[in-house]
């Protein structure tokens, strides 16, 4: 253990942001500095109150302090807890000498100047349009050769520039130029504002005057010129924000005011800071990470927050969809760039000339427009064919017939990893492997020959070219292919059919994150993952990928990194909750398995119990007896048709309010909440794997009482869901599919819930799980895969005692 000189403590004791750590979490630091220390991994379990959040950064900020690690990264897909880090961060950093320069990121589309007021064209998608407006501001700062005396605009920071190839003075005559009332006046009518703060530019976007354009002279950013006039430095410090810590709320306006574009600002501040804090997105989505590259290394500590979604996140970041409407426009594109090549000679000679700087033919274009036109009809017919099989062929006539629900079209049997009806159709259409491994290219090739011609603004070609190679690619093993038909109706008289109700699109889904992780967590120094709900920690080191960091590089993907080549330490800690346990009660009701079997169908079921079967009607009196706890409470049902029927039973069966959630707008379900929230004594009745079990904070007096009923399986039968059992079934054995590919993750969202209710010292409240199958001796008991915490304070009892000991616990507070 590393000590400081002057006191003889733990060193990280100088670096942690208050008097004294709470129960366990000197425990959790000294574990977290162990696994940094030996370029390992700790997952680290620990409910709300364990401090995880200052923990991490105390363990983290050490390490950069004793030159272990030059930076931290920190990645949460949950906004609340980015600005818990940034809170922590800054609370630790008032207690230090030399703060740690940080940094919270945002995306592009949430930065850009023009975008954020609309400025751009309604029909050009912010990113496209920025991509563009950077590329002519580079081609007109591009150096020509002339003296590298030019002045360079001031810059708070600034990055290590090996080869400077624009002009910092024409990038700074074009950010001149932009300016609305001459060089210099700054508060003029008319200026560009955003985020409270006023640009030194005219709102509309500027042409590059003619002795830097030339006769034709293109539009350009002068945001983006300012940063190459700074010598894409950035006019923003750390110290514009509160501790060192600078967010969106200080770069952005402070960006805006001095010219410069905040997305490039926050890109050389992520450079230069110590400590980082983003989503999930940065970390594992392939078109995000490209923002922080430059710092995924091995002196990079990372710390992953709300690590039990990270399967499910990183499994929807790997997945592709190939929408029907962007076949149509892949295929419109290349067939514009055909009809312009057609139009005379001298056309085609441009357009065969700009093609061949891709060594791409225009037989070639040909041949892809006809793919895109063929896998149209090959879709179309495909959907219908489904229907048909589904609902009769009576749809065609009556629309009203199709399902009101989304629908997957399974393109090869889930169980069976083997090729795919589209791949099979390819190949015997004459579309083999080579000509879909060349899309892409073909793709880039279209897209740039249209954009330099003025002949198309937005084309789509190349990312549909994109998705098309991996679909050939990609294994069928760890990835599933379906078509995807989202519920979507139209008023649109001239959409005729299924597209009228549906809207579709080619699904790679990938099943495996496992893999992928490996490679990412191999890619850094060391780091935690930490959450919640993350036992068995053991199921969870396997999925997540640390079990192949720690087995080492077996397929020679990590060979210039001969350190990692035996394999890095994965360390896991579990621990409970620090509040007084006096204050919670927490019981596993012993009633008869809420299985779909066993419960019946609701919708044929009188609210009143009328046509109840004995399942139900346990179940009802044991809802009731919830909901008469004091105060708020929270009751999951397994799904959103379970919630309504026990809503309806509880409205005629208690004196409160109840509140139904279903699955409908974010909006909506804000409204629900913030009911809720008003006063007290209400009952909310939701879905376990709905949006309000998980990531809300019911502070304070906000909630009572929470309870789990039965156990949230996913629907088994999904096609897509039978194929990430089989492909974990491959991987880690089929007689661990079902339980870590389902019972596992489901179990987690069940103590995600019942989480909800004791959030601080001083909070008194009931957790409830119910259900036999939550007891140690039930017939597919899931009791193993809670805490070993858990084990130790939740108390079985049957269904009778309920009312009486909800009453006691109340008494005798």
């Amino acid at each position: 253990m590393a000590e400081s000189p002057e006191s003889g403590t733990p060193a990280w004791r100088d670096v942690f942001g208050f008097e004294e750590p709470y129960d366990n979490q000197a425990d959790a630091i000294e574990s977290a500095l162990n696994a940094g220390r030996s370029r390992g991994f700790l997952a680290m379990e620990g409910p709300c109150g364990t401090g995880k959040t200052m923990a991490a950064l105390t363990a983290g900020a050490t390490l950069v302090r004793e030159g272990d690690y030059d930076r931290i990264l920190v990645v949460t897909p949950v906004k609340q807890q980015r600005r818990q880090f940034v809170s922590d961060l800054r609370q630790l950093n008032a207690g230090l000498r030399e703060p740690l320069p940080g940094i919270a990121l945002v995306g592009k589309r949430d930065l850009c100047p023009y975008g954020r007021e609309d400025v751009f064209p309604p029909d050009v998608g912010v990113q496209d349009r920025c991509e563009d407006l950077r590329e002519n501001t580079a081609e007109l700062v591009e150096s020509d050769g002339r003296s590298d005396d030019h002045p360079v605009a001031e810059a708070a920071v600034s990055p290590k520039i090996d080869d400077v190839w624009w002009d910092p003075q024409v990038a700074s005559d074009l950010a001149k130029a932009a300016r609305p009332g001459g060089i210099g006046q700054q508060a003029v009518a008319g200026a560009l504002s955003t985020a409270g703060a006023e640009s030194p530019y005219r709102r509309t976007q500027p042409t590059a005057p003619e002795d830097i354009g030339g006769e034709d002279p293109p539009l350009y950013c002068p945001f983006e010129a300012d940063w190459f006039a700074r010598n894409k430095g950035s006019p923003i410090g750390f110290d514009a924000g509160a501790e060192s810590v600078v967010t969106a709320e200080e770069y952005l306006p402070g960006a805006v005011e001095r010219g410069t574009c905040p997305h490039r600002a926050m890109k050389v501040l992520t450079e230069a800071a110590e400590v980082v804090i983003g989503n999930y997105n940065h970390l594992f989505d392939p078109n995000s990470r490209p923002l922080i590259e430059s710092i995924l290394d091995d002196q990079t500590f990372v710390i992953v927050d709300e690590a039990h979604r990270l399967e499910g996140r990183v499994r929807d970041l790997l997945s592709d969809r190939l929408g029907r409407q962007t076949i149509v426009q892949a295929r419109n594109d290349c067939h514009q760039l055909l009809s312009r090549a057609r139009q005379s000679a001298d056309h085609k000679r441009e357009v065969r000339a700009r093609l061949a700087d891709h060594d791409v033919p225009l037989d070639i274009v040909d041949r892809a427009r006809d793919f895109f036109d063929d896998l149209l009809g090959w879709l179309d017919d495909r959907v219908a064919e489904y229907l048909d099989e589904e609902v009769g062929r009576a749809w065609r006539t009556d629309e009203s017939l199709m399902p009101e629900r989304d629908l997957e079209i399974p393109l090869r049997d889930p169980e069976t990893p083997e090729p795919d009806e589209l791949t099979r159709w390819a190949e015997r259409a004459g579309y083999d492997g080579g000509f879909w491994r060349e899309l892409d290219t073909v793709g880039l090739a279209v897209e740039e020959t249209l954009e330099a011609l003025e002949i198309s603004r937005t084309p789509v070609v190349a990312a549909a070219g994109v998705i098309a190679r991996r679909w050939w690619e990609t294994d069928h093993a760890t990835t599933f292919r379906e078509i995807e038909l989202e519920h979507a109706p139209r008023d649109d008289q001239r959409i005729e059919g299924w597209r009228s109700t549906y809207t579709a699109g080619l699904t790679l889904f990938d099943c495996l994150p496992a893999e992928p992780l490996a490679r990412i967590f191999d890619d850094v120094g060391g780091g935690v993952l930490m959450s919640a709900t993350l036992s068995p920690l053991s199921v969870f080191t396997r999925v997540a990928g640390l079990d192949t960091v720690a087995e080492g590089d077996r397929n020679g993907g990590g060979a210039d990194r001969e350190e990692h080549d035996e394999g890095r330490p994965v360390l896991t800690r579990s621990y409970g909750l620090s509040f007084p346990p006096a204050n919670r009660a927490s019981w596993i009701v012993d009633a008869t398995p809420f299985t779909a079997r066993n419960r019946g169908d609701p919708e044929s079921m009188d609210p009143l119990g009328e046509a109840w079967n004995p399942t139900r009607d346990e179940y009802a009196h044991v809802l009731r007896a919830l909901a008469r706890n004091p105060g708020n409470v929270l009751i999951a049902m397994p799904n959103y048709r379970e919630a309504t029927w026990a809503g309806a039973y509880l409205d005629t069966a208690v004196e409160k309010p109840i509140l139904v959630d279903e699955s409908s707008s974010s909006e909506a379900t804000e409204e629900l909440k913030r009911d809720f929230f008003v006063g007290e004594g209400k009952v909310l009745v939701t879905s376990t794997r709905g949006t309000l079990t998980e990531g809300v904070d019911y502070d304070g007096a906000k909630l009572r009482a929470t309870a789990v009923v039965g156990v949230p399986l996913v629907n088994i039968g999904s096609p897509r869901v039978r194929a990430v059992k089989r492909a974990y079934g491959d991987v880690f054995g089929e007689e661990h599919a079902f339980e870590y590919a389902l019972t596992i993750p489901a179990v987690r969202r069940a103590r995600q819930a019942i989480g909800r209710v004791i959030r601080g010292a001083d909070e008194v409240g009931v957790r409830a799980l119910v259900g036999a199958r939550y007891t140690p001796d039930a017939r597919h008991s899931v009791y193993g895969y809670l805490s070993p915490a858990e084990h130790e304070e939740f108390v079985t009892m049957s269904p009778e005692f309920l009312p009486d000991q909800i009453e006691r616990f109340w008494t005798d507070r």
